[in-house]
């Protein structure tokens, strides 16, 4: 694993994001802290009868002092900002804060021991600091300095001291606020890091999070060298175990023998130092199928046939090699533009791929369980789960199509049991009856060969599906134009829009030793 680069100078968009709350955070709580002391100090001396105080110099720039650190809070809370320039909100607010209280110190009775209090308050600011903001423990060092200089100096300039003594305690209470203020930045510091260091796959950094499904979860990556995006994808740390860990890196080796145009690009993979199996692949900036219908509503024949086309156009691939993938759904395919053209579907997530040549391997085929999600299950993936071949994904297929057309799944029911069952042993309303525009019956006779509970009835082959939706006619064949026009009156808002999914759409893992239907 490679190290990151250095967090203090480092420019990219985790880094300064996170630098960013984090200072938005301390101006907000070095303002309150402010702003509650002089609240207080206030009403002691109105309720002394002193409503002078209200208009003396030393409230005003206690007043001033508050809103410097606000603004530093407002600032990094609202605006998008360089690394750079969070850097200088930083230091200027911390430094005119603390420049205001140290001239407010020079205004206050001499009862109030200025000394003490200006010290005081600058020892709580610098320290929240040290504790909300990752800096260098050298650049800490450097600020508490410069502040120090500035305490101690006007201590003997303008305070109303006598003797050496208060600039003495003045000077020794600083260095201590200083030593603490460089061990804290020093520990946080370090620990940003190796948080930093955590995020570093072999040449990939991780930025975003986009996403996380039963075997992983998605981050978008930049690499070290490369400039193409990219993103990643890794086990996440609590569900690590043998079995598990085993079937994710044979999704990896699997799906990275397939060189469909619609199947999603495989670049590296590889294990870190601590054991944590990742893979890079490609970026897909587009919207999974689910996201189309949550937005656009059911889809005309056409397109769903172009996109039936396909993914099984990529299954047909993964079938030849023995690959089934067992989790055909909508939010398993993408659509994105490649090359200029709009509606290019792209087949991720093999995290459930089965072998068909390892099917005696008990361990990675999953005996004695199911998985996929129940929406997309096949009647033989819930009831005969050892004898499931290539045909449960056209039938999964069979069942997006269906959404697609209709917007809702082939069957309902308030549980993940009820569904499966519903596959098993109902029949499906054709897609015609439960939308508004017709469906062509040829193509709808398709969709339903597909949903077939008996697989010898459903199309033989991924490449069979193709070939009756080439032959057939009656459908308008759905092209680029078409393609565009839907993404320029919808692509904003499926950019947009985000929701969770109902818990059926959820993959599942069901152990039928334990839980017959």
């Amino acid at each position: 694993m490679t190290s990151t680069a250095n967090y203090a100078t480092s420019g990219t968009r985790g880094s300064r994001e996170f630098l960013q709350r984090r200072v938005s955070m301390f101006g907000w709580a070095a303002a309150g802290v402010v702003a509650a002391v002089l609240v207080l100090r206030l009403s002691i001396e109105v309720a002394s009868g002193n409503l002078a105080v209200l208009s003396q110099g030393a409230t005003h720039l206690h007043l001033a002092a508050a809103l410097s650190f606000a603004t530093v809070g407002l600032i990094c809370g609202r605006a998008t900002l360089a690394y750079r320039d969070v850097r200088a909100v930083e230091m200027a607010g911390l430094l005119v804060g603390s420049a205001l209280l140290i001239a407010m110190g020079a205004m206050i009775p001499n009862s109030y021991s200025p000394h003490a209090t200006v010290t005081l308050a600058l020892t709580h600011g610098f320290v929240a600091r040290s504790v909300y903001v990752p800096s260098s423990a050298k650049r800490t060092l450097t600020l508490c300095l410069a502040a120090g200089v500035a305490l101690i100096a006007t201590i003997l300039w303008k305070y109303d001291v006598t003797g050496a003594i208060a600039p003495a305690i003045a000077a020794i209470a600083w260095l201590a606020t200083t030593a603490v203020c460089v061990a804290a930045s020093r520990v946080i510091y370090g620990l940003r890091k190796q948080v930093d260091a955590a995020e570093q796959l072999g040449q990939y950094t991780l930025e975003e999070k986009l996403g996380e499904g039963a075997m992983g979860v998605v981050y978008r990556a930049r690499h070290a060298m490369l400039a193409r995006p990219t993103a990643v994808k890794l086990l996440m740390p609590d569900r690590l175990g043998e079995t598990a860990l085993a079937r994710f890196e044979r999704e990896v080796q699997m799906t990275a023998q397939l060189t469909h145009p619609n199947t999603v690009t495989i670049f590296d993979y590889g294990r870190t130092p601590e054991g944590i199996f990742y893979y890079a692949m490609e970026l897909l900036e587009g919207a999974a199928l689910d996201r189309i219908v949550e937005v656009g509503g059911p889809q005309p024949p056409e397109r769903v046939a172009y996109l039936m086309d396909q993914v099984a156009a990529a299954l047909s691939e993964a079938h030849g090699r023995g690959l089934i993938h067992r989790d055909i759904k909508p939010a398993n395919i993408i659509l994105t533009e490649q090359g200029g053209e709009p509606d290019v579907a792209k087949v991720v997530d093999f995290g459930l791929v089965k072998d068909v040549r390892d099917a005696d391997d008990p361990n990675l085929s999953s005996v004695g369980g199911v998985a996929g999600t129940p929406y997309y299950m096949s009647p033989e993936t819930i009831l005969a789960y050892q004898t499931v071949d290539h045909r449960t994904d056209l039938y999964a297929l069979g069942a997006v199509a269906y959404f697609l057309l209709t917007g809702e799944p082939v069957f309902k029911g308030k549980n993940a049991g009820e569904i499966c069952s519903a596959h098993v042993s109902q029949a499906p309303v054709p897609p015609s009856k439960r939308r508004d525009k017709p469906v062509p019956p040829n193509f709808e006779a398709i969709v339903l060969a597909c949903l077939a509970k008996d697989p010898n009835h459903r199309p033989a082959t991924a490449g069979h599906l193709r070939a009756r939706l080439w032959a057939e006619g009656s459908l308008r064949k759905w092209n680029t134009d078409l393609a565009r026009r839907w993404w320029r009156k919808y692509g904003d808002e499926v950019k947009a829009k985000r929701s969770e999914p109902e818990e059926a759409g959820h993959t599942i893992a069901v152990d039928l030793e334990r839980h017959k239907l």
